[in-house]
This record gives C-alpha cells, structure tokens and sequence, in this order.
C-alpha cells in the first residue's frame, strides 16, 4: 500500500499543512502530521495544494495526430506564400497531413485552390474549427471523392466534388492509408505537466480501434489520467470500465454544415435516454441551440445532458438552461488564440453572446470549463486567462460583461467529471488524491495563471 505524505503546504489558504495519502486516498490532513516509516515525502516549500484540474472536453487523438501535422494557421503561417513554404518543407514523399486553415490565409480553399498551393503530393487540410478536409486533387483521386456517397462530400452545382469534405473523419480515414491511431504519450505528459488528473474525451463515435487505443493507453499508465469516453457507442459491453475509466454523456453533433432534422434528433435523444446515458450536444450556432432546446422540449430532459462549446448562446435561453437542467461545456481559450476573427467574421450583435461565463454562473447554469484541445489550447492556465481577460491576440477584449475571475475560473476546472459545473472539489479527508502542487500560494499563482507554476501532479497518490 503506498503511502505519500506532501510536507508544508497551503491547503485552502492555510500554510503549513501536511496532507498524508495511502492507497490513492487523503487519510489526513493537518500540521505536524507524522511520517510513516515508509512513507514517501514530497517537500511543498510552502506551495499551494490544489485538486487536480479536470478538463471537460478535449479530443486525445486528435491532439496526438496535430504534433504530426503540418501547421497551416496563425500563427505559424498567415499568407498563401507561408502556406506552400510549410507543405513543401513537409517530411516524406506521399501523404501531407495539415492542421490549423483559417480563411484569412489564402481564402476558402478547394481543390483547385489548394492544387496552386501543392500539387505535387496528397495534401489533405483540417480547417481549425475541425469540422472540415480540404483535398487537393491528387488527394481526392486517392479517396476516389467523384464517387463518394458520404453526405459530407460537398460537390458544385454540377456534382462535382469541391474537394471540401464536411464532419467526415471515418469515411475519410478508412480511404487513407492503414494507420494505428496516433501514439498518446507526449499528450499523456503534456496533461500531466499542467496539473490535469482527469479528462473527457469529446470524440463521437469512437471506432473500435480507436476506444481500445484510448483504453489501452489509460489502461499502462501512457495516459495516467482518470478518464471519461463520451463517443462509447450506445449499448457498447464495456468490460474495461473502472472507477477511473468510464463511458460519459452520448456525443451527439448538431453540425453547423447541415442541422439535423427535429424528427430525428428528438429520436435520437430518445434513444440515448432510453439506453441510460444523459446526451453531450456540440452546439456551435445560435440555429443549433434553439432546435437543441426544441428538440428537448419534445424527448425530455434527464440528469447529466450537456450542451459542448455554447459557442454563441443568446440571452434570452439562459433561463431556458437552467429551466432544463442544463450544463454548459465552454471554452473561452478560443478567445486567446482567435478573438480577432471573430470580431472580424462574426456579426456584431452575436458578439456580447460568444462563449459566456459571467451571464451562465450569475444565471444558475451549471458552468465548465475545457480546452477543446487540438482545436483550442491545451494548457488550463491559458484558459483560465483567457475567462478572466478575455483578450484576443490583437488586444481587443471580446465580451468584456462575461469576465469572471480567477478563483471562479479554476473551480469550472475544478469539478468532478461526472458533474461538470458541480461543486469544485477540495483537499479533505477522504478525498481522492488526485492533486496539483503549485511552487507559491494560490493567491499568486491566480493573479498570474502559468503552467509553470505547477511543482508536482500526483494522481491516486502517485507522484507524476
């Protein structure tokens, strides 16, 4: 049975405090505690010790596949010249893989567009929101695109195919070259340096080879992190389910390239209620929330149903969340590292309504927070910033009503992952000993949110 005592930390403002764990469980916690023969100790130099952050909504394979990706946005490239620099300078000599397009790089790309980028290799390009390929045509004729039937295969008014391929990933990937899902490590290492011991991975419709990857990888301690599936297929026979690995709400995607019908998204609450498990709604638009609520009105509600993103959530459905029992999955990183498009791209009297935190809080709908990570930034601290300032990389503030501060902005990181937006857990007996050891008290590590304020992670006890 292991034992870990954490010497002379701030626990909730307190200094000085000792906090012993045996077997991945805080058995006490006070000043002068006595250290077990063979006890490990680990030294907190009068940091703070904070549970561990828990990020409600990110996609690991996504995250592992971008690092082997050709970045094709800002900041690393921002001109049509940046962009065949980065695809020439590609390593290999078949397939290129491009992460990151925004528009203001050389505009809304097709086939042909992209072909006077790179036409020399396969080149396919996720746009940055993730919804989207480009393929130029030497990659559309690897996936044979004329004779796609996926509803996703956007074609021209004469049927022919853009080479723009929307919210398509499966029937993409099984036209590609057999590959395993990407290697977790480095993201597994990445969350463990920012202080994060649980995750929620936001992928609908999980393959079956990539759940055994993601299971696997929890399962030899790649990906240490307690972990929570929300793309498990319904009425899937989870034997590897454990107290730190478990299916989550049912991942449902209302698109912003083609709504569902409301027929058929009210049957599809049905079901996923019907089979026991709450639903996760990606949510977008301002369209895609009101036929959510719609829709909800119709199926009903239960415990647990969420709405992803809330990208843009009009005032006037606040009520009508909280009504529901709704919570609200946001990410106001995006913020931080796309604030200037938006004010750009994004009609002015939707802006006040992009990725609420004050209005939500203040009106009783459960609040969290994430990273949506690879398509928003990774690291919590950033996020955290971002809710606080809500400063766009021009400088402009997006929003500014919708600040919340620091203390508020960690406990949306705070909450169990079975209750996003719950009560923000705390250091007590009893408790898991999944935990941060910050290098100065909390009070200074929030009035300047920095990854590398984390010391230490320990999650069940272990030091990571």
């Amino acid at each position: 049975m292991n034992t870990l005592l954490v010497r002379d930390v701030e626990v909730a403002g307190r200094p000085g405090v000792d906090v012993l764990i045996r077997a991945g469980v805080i058995v006490a916690v006070g000043p002068g505690l006595d250290v077990p023969g063979t006890a490990e100790v680990l030294d907190g130099r009068g940091g703070a010790l904070i549970p561990g952050l828990h990020d409600h909504h990110l996609h690991l394979h996504a995250a592992a596949a971008q690092r082997m990706s050709v970045r094709c946005g800002p900041p690393h490239v921002r001109s049509a010249g940046d962009l065949t620099d980065a695809l020439a300078a590609a390593p290999g000599d078949d397939w290129i893989r491009g992460v990151g397009y925004i528009e203001s790089v050389a505009g809304l790309l097709d086939s042909a567009g992209l072909d006077r980028i790179h036409a020399t290799r396969p080149v396919r390009i996720q746009h940055r929101s993730g919804a989207m390929w480009v393929l130029n045509t030497a990659a559309a004729a690897r996936v044979r695109l004329d004779n796609a039937d996926h509803p996703g295969v956007e074609r021209d008014e004469r049927g022919r195919p853009t080479g723009r391929v929307w919210r398509a990933d499966d029937w993409l990937r099984d036209r590609l070259p057999a590959t395993a899902p990407p290697a977790l490590d480095a993201v597994g290492a990445d969350l463990t340096r920012f202080g994060i011991t649980g995750i929620t991975d936001a992928t609908p419709d999980l393959s079956e080879s990539s759940l055994d990857a993601l299971v696997d990888a929890h399962l030899r301690g790649i990906v240490p992190q307690r972990m929570r599936l929300l793309g498990v297929p319904l009425h899937h026979e989870s034997s590897w389910c454990t107290y730190s690995l478990s299916s989550g709400p049912y991942k449902i995607v209302l698109a912003d390239s083609g709504l569902p019908e409301l027929d058929d998204l009210v049957a599809t609450i049905r079901r996923v209620h019907e089979a026991g498990r709450a639903i996760a709604a990606h949510c977008v638009t301002r369209e895609a929330l009101l036929i959510l609520l719609v829709a909800l009105d119709e199926a009903g509600t239960r415990p647990g149903d969420r709405i992803e993103h809330g990208a843009l959530i009009p005032a006037e459905t606040i009520e009508q969340l909280r009504r529901r029992g709704l919570t609200v999955v946001t990410q106001p990183g995006f913020l931080a590292h796309r604030g200037d498009d938006y004010l750009h791209d994004v009609e002015p009297r939707d802006l006040p309504d992009l990725y609420r935190c004050r209005s939500l809080i203040d009106g009783h709908v459960p609040t969290a927070l994430s990273s949506d990570a690879p398509y928003g930034p990774l690291d919590p601290w950033e996020v955290i910033a971002a809710a606080v300032d809500r400063r766009c990389p021009t400088g402009e503030i997006v929003g500014p009503a919708e600040r919340i501060d620091s203390s508020e902005a960690l406990d949306r990181y705070l909450a169990p992952l079975d209750d996003p937006g719950g009560p923000a857990r705390t250091i007590r007996v009893g408790a898991e000993a999944d935990l941060v050891l910050l290098d100065r008290s909390l009070a200074e590590v929030l009035a300047s949110p920095q990854a590398d304020r984390v010391r230490a992670t320990v999650i069940r006890g272990e030091v990571r």
